[in-house]
């Protein structure tokens, strides 16, 4: 096992994970400013590790990916103690934003065969299934717990809600569930796909005419396109002369090749992919593990050949570089809901740690250590 490559240290990579681990389950809001204020009096504590929403679920990912790597119990006992407490308090409510912890629910399932777990996955897939509100033409509307979001489709919801629905179908045999997450990266890439810049927009609404709203290249929203690609294919273990496989891996050859034009220097992307950074486009963390991630997966399942090495490498090097003393992923934006009608609104996202862009990391650093072994 080599212990250095690319000029990067294992032990310092494992390091790093082990610190932003460790950072994720500590952070706190120490202002409220990141809170979820519902109408039913809840308060949603999105930032913070112990509430339900769709950080904790990318949070969760990015811990069984170091387990799934290094075996520890330690880190599967992090994850199963979340869903103990969540459970024991009841649950909430089901929306697309909250149905992303069952990606890891479904894995822990998996591996423990914790019958527990069942009713569960069943349960919320059932629901994603038949119950969630669909746009005009079958999408899934991106309901949060604050907005209906009437007729609308963002790109989240292929990391949110198809991943799980889809890891849920294959590990309980239900084709329909399949189907259905199929369909749903094929609606989605249809209406968000910039077929010009080869990136996605932030979302669809099929309201006024139909439009792509502000027509925002928004990083992370992309950087789940790039982790969501090459997940779905190895989830469902599709050949790849799969019609659905040889679209989806076209589709993440166009959108690399776009991403690699715009890496800045620095190894990082900005939140606004096309936008220079003097123009208020900030460098952007998250973003960039959630690229490095899907182009160190794609490259190491055969999905793409060995042309975006370079840039996954730079982007890893940029997340090293920003990985604290405290164990928090500098240069993450908040959490962003759909800039409507101004550019301008993705500008002024605020940067604060939070525990998806702890995970990203975590999820590109972990694929990065492959090469290790």
């Amino acid at each position: 096992m080599p212990l250095e490559l690319h000029g990067i240290k294992a032990a310092e990579v494992h390091e790093k994970i082990q610190r932003l681990i460790d950072g994720m389950v500590n952070i706190k809001d120490t202002t409220g400013e990141f809170l979820i204020k519902l109408e039913d009096g809840r308060v949603i504590d999105a930032k913070g590790w112990n509430d339900w929403e769709w950080t904790h679920g990318i949070g969760l990912n990015g811990i069984w990916a170091y387990y799934e790597l290094t075996g520890d119990a330690k880190y599967l006992k992090i994850i199963e103690d979340w869903f103990a407490a969540r459970f024991a308090a009841g649950g909430t409510t089901k929306n697309i934003n909250t149905m992303a912890v069952f990606l890891s629910l479904a894995n822990v399932y998996e591996a423990t065969g914790n019958r527990t777990y069942l009713p569960w996955l069943d349960s919320w897939a059932e629901w994603a299934y038949h119950d969630l509100e669909r746009t005009k033409f079958g999408g899934m509307q991106h309901i949060t717990y604050i907005e209906e979001n009437d007729q609308q489709l963002w790109d989240d919801t292929l990391m949110m809600t198809v991943l799980p629905l889809a890891k849920i179908g294959k590990l309980l045999g239900r084709e329909h569930y399949i189907k259905e997450a199929k369909k749903q990266f094929l609606i989605h890439i249809k209406y968000l796909f910039d077929t010009k810049s080869g990136l996605f927009f932030h979302g669809w609404d099929f309201n006024d005419g139909g439009h792509n709203f502000a027509r925002a290249l928004w990083g992370r929203g992309n950087a789940w396109l790039t982790m969501a690609i090459p997940e779905f294919l190895d989830i469902l273990d599709l050949p790849s002369d799969d019609p659905i496989a040889s679209h989806l891996l076209d589709t993440l050859n166009a959108q690399c090749q776009s991403l690699k034009d715009l890496q800045l220097e620095s190894g990082l992307w900005r939140t606004l992919l096309d936008h220079p950074v003097e123009e208020g486009s900030y460098p952007e963390s998250s973003a960039t593990a959630g690229f490095a991630f899907g182009m160190l997966k794609a490259q190491r399942k055969k999905y793409v050949g060995k042309e975006y090495s370079e840039v996954a490498l730079k982007a890893v090097r940029a997340i090293l570089d920003n990985v604290d003393a405290q164990g928090e992923l500098q240069n993450t934006s908040f959490g962003t809901p759909m800039g409507k009608h101004s550019l301008q609104f993705y500008k002024d996202i605020p940067i604060t740690s939070m525990p998806y862009g702890q995970a990203m990391a975590i999820m590109a650093l972990v694929e990065f250590a492959r090469v290790y072994i």
